[in-house]
């Protein structure tokens, strides 16, 4: 007999009837009201719960969680967080790396994260411990999660003479993805000739550290744009941070945002990392420092929301929860309201499969991989202000992780 379970009365969508979901063998068979019984399958009843499918990180620093427990950054500055980082790297193994992306790869299933892109550092200083460490993480936790690995040059590459190298070196090891931060090396375009470079030698995507300023004049994006089209790679580059692009003046941002969407480029603001380090400046005007999200979701531009770190010097905060993360985006991109809430669980679900290519095997539809959350809370629309517990995280249809959440009044 197939390992079949159908999970009854699922609120999938806003205003659709409540649905069955049949899962035989780890995927949807159907997805629609009452799919009646079954021979030897298993029943679970979720009473009109929000569904929503896997939770997906799609920008996370597994090798560097938690590392503010050695030195936070009291300035909060992104110097002192680059700084602060490189000297801890020093001292750090491939097995600490190990431990501490593991307690970080909990904290995310916990809440719902089942798919992840992971940034993992390659560099003369850190070498290729980090690479070794998430690949032995890969495999031991891929009953739990996927995981995807970027190969990440925090150091720059040719202000750190041997990174290129460890990077080609890395992808051989199982990247997926060429990883780049042209703001952090000697000159930004030749930073840019390399990864891209690299990323056709190895037939992949790109992903980038893009335009983390409060400067307006900082438009790196164009050049990344540009390289997009004439490598082909529409659909298959995606820019973390882009807070450079809130600073600037309408006409000029409009200019920029059009061109993103022409070239098909993902945009991934981090919210927690974003607001906590930039926006610092001591001269007028003040403002909080964060890329133009409606403007870019009007534009058609993919966008995807991440946690970027948890708890280190570039992120003090965070618990690997991408509800949480989208409130936060909602109230700072003016997105809390009723017509705009909705708009919220896309850019940790759909867009960010786009994003990271794996939409043809995502979603809650017959023939995807039964992946999902269940939630406490019967509203859609208000998923976001509810905040509400993550009650199973469904994986290959299985239930590898339930929370409760009690409230007991005392009179």
């Amino acid at each position: 007999m197939a390992n079949e379970t159908i999970f009854k009365r699922a609120r999938v969508d806003a205003d659709g009837p409540l649905a069955d979901l049949r899962v035989r063998d780890g995927a949807f068979v159907s997805v629609g009201p009452d799919a009646g019984p079954a021979e030897g399958a298993a029943e679970v009843d979720l009473a009109g719960a929000a569904v929503l499918p896997a939770f997906i990180e799609s920008h996370i620093h597994l090798d560097k969680a938690f590392l503010e427990e050695r030195r936070p950054n009291l300035s909060g500055t992104l110097a002192d967080a680059i700084d602060i980082t490189r000297e801890l790297k020093k001292s750090v193994s491939k097995e600490d790396i190990r431990e501490r992306s593991e307690r970080a790869l909990r904290l995310l299933i916990r809440h719902g994260t089942t798919r992840l892109r992971a940034q993992v550092e390659v560099d003369p200083i850190v070498g290729l411990a980090g690479m070794e460490a998430t690949l032995e993480l890969r495999e031991a936790c891929a009953g739990l999660a996927d995981i995807q690995i970027a190969v990440f040059p925090q150091e720059g590459i040719e202000q750190q003479p041997g990174t290129e190298d460890l990077m080609r070196e890395a992808m051989r090891m199982g990247g997926d993805v060429v990883g780049g931060v042209p703001y952090n090396d000697l000159n930004a375009e030749r930073h840019l000739d390399i990864v891209f470079a690299m990323a056709a030698e190895f037939g992949c995507g790109v992903d980038l550290h893009l335009d983390f300023s409060d400067d307006p004049g900082d438009d790196r994006i164009e050049s990344v744009a540009r390289r997009t089209i004439e490598a082909g790679l529409q659909g298959r580059v995606a820019v973390g941070h882009l807070t450079s692009l809130g600073a600037m003046e309408g006409g000029k941002a409009a200019r920029i945002i059009e061109t993103i969407a022409g070239a098909g480029i993902a945009v991934m603001p981090l919210p927690a990392t974003d607001l906590f380090l930039g926006g610092r400046g001591d001269a007028p005007p003040r403002f909080r420092s964060f890329t133009r999200v409606r403007e870019l979701i009007g534009a058609g531009v993919n966008v995807a929301i991440a946690s970027n770190n948890i708890r280190n010097a570039f992120t003090p905060s965070g618990r690997g929860d991408l509800l949480e993360i989208g409130l936060l985006l909602a109230h700072v991109a003016h997105m809390s309201g009723a017509a705009d809430r909705p708009l919220i669980p896309p850019l940790f679900t759909h867009n960010a499969a786009k994003a990271l290519g794996m939409e043809e095997s995502y979603g809650i539809a017959p023939g995807c991989p039964a992946d999902f959350v269940v939630l406490d809370s019967r509203d859609w629309n208000d998923i976001i202000i509810d905040q509400p517990e993550k009650r199973y995280i469904v994986r290959r249809g299985k239930i590898v992780l339930e929370n409760r959440r009690e409230s007991v009044w005392r009179d």
